[in-house]
């Protein structure tokens, strides 16, 4: 796809600064790449209405991880952490495959690392699970073909995946003598300390179905048609809600997940919907409601 066009990049209010860093994720060409990311491992694309689509560009590789890719992720993420006017990431694969796991070539390298060497490199997939995690935008996962192993990791690290029927998913490292260290935070969130105990020590394989019956999908649909269809229906969805409040609304569950309920927790919540309520969104979306007009944002 192309790269974000300066007319996209105005309608999601993002600083000069950060459109020439997503240009240069796009296109590297453009300016120097980062010593450790290959850009051209990460594609970005964007639309006027705020909807981000990165695609894992490694297709003859079924988009398997190695520390380049891992890189190129955590910098096209991390780049969408100011673009406060995106409101959703979609994550897929290049080629039919969301993403293959741990690269071959990568894995045989790592075998012969020292200990101290595999930590400082967990800690690289580490960083960039983390980096999508704390994109404001909401982050889906658009499910092709295998993800497996660090790739069904990023589909749990999304808010939402959708996968096309015949899609696969594991956690299969007990059966390399490995475990899903990095990734499990994520995956325990989406589905549960007990399922992810039976996922991870079994090592199994599972098709879109059962992936949904855990929660680690939320649809499944027949084929890619469907999957467009899909964009289609949350793209209109969001574009009735305004973008710092999806941002906020984001915050505040990362915000009581887990928390107990008690004064300062109520303190904070509080002060929350007041600021909200004052805000520039707050403002224009009320008085839109009360005058039964659109906001200016879905215009």
């Amino acid at each position: 796809m192309a790269e974000p066009t300066d007319s996209d990049l105005n309608a999601l209010d993002v600083t000069d600064a950060e459109a020439a860093e997503m240009n240069r994720i796009n296109h590297p060409l453009v300016a120097g790449a980062a010593p450790d990311a290959n850009d051209q491992l990460a594609v970005i694309d964007s639309t006027p209405d705020g909807m981000v689509f990165i695609t894992i560009n490694r297709p003859s590789k079924k988009n398997a991880f190695d520390a380049a890719t891992i890189a190129a992720l955590r910098e096209a993420f991390e780049t969408l952490h100011g673009a406060d006017h995106v409101r959703a990431v979609f994550i897929r694969g290049a080629g039919g495959a969301f993403s293959a796991g741990a690269d071959l070539n990568w894995m045989r390298d790592a075998a012969d690392w020292s200990e101290s060497d595999n930590r400082d490199d967990a800690m690289g997939l580490a960083h960039m699970l983390k980096a999508l995690y704390d994109i404001p935008a909401l982050t889906v996962a658009l499910v092709e073909g295998a993800a497996m192993g660090g790739g069904a990791g990023i589909v749990a690290a999304c808010d939402m995946a959708v996968a096309v029927k015949g899609a696969t998913f594991a956690f299969s490292e007990v059966k390399l003598g490995l475990i899903p260290a990095t990734i499990a935070p994520y995956v325990v969130e989406a589905v549960g300390a007990r399922r992810a105990r039976a996922l991870f020590l079994t090592g199994n394989a599972f098709d879109a179905d059962y992936a949904a019956h855990v929660g680690l999908v939320d649809a499944v649909v027949p084929d890619v048609d469907a999957l467009h269809g899909f964009i289609d229906q949350i793209t209109g969805t969001l574009t009735a809600c305004a973008p710092g409040a999806m941002g906020e609304a984001k915050r505040v569950v990362h915000l009581v997940a887990n928390h107990r309920i008690d004064s300062g927790l109520m303190d904070d919540t509080a002060r929350r919907i007041a600021r909200a309520r004052v805000s520039v969104e707050g403002q224009e979306g009320v008085r839109a409601f009360l005058d039964k007009r659109k906001p200016n944002w879905a215009k």
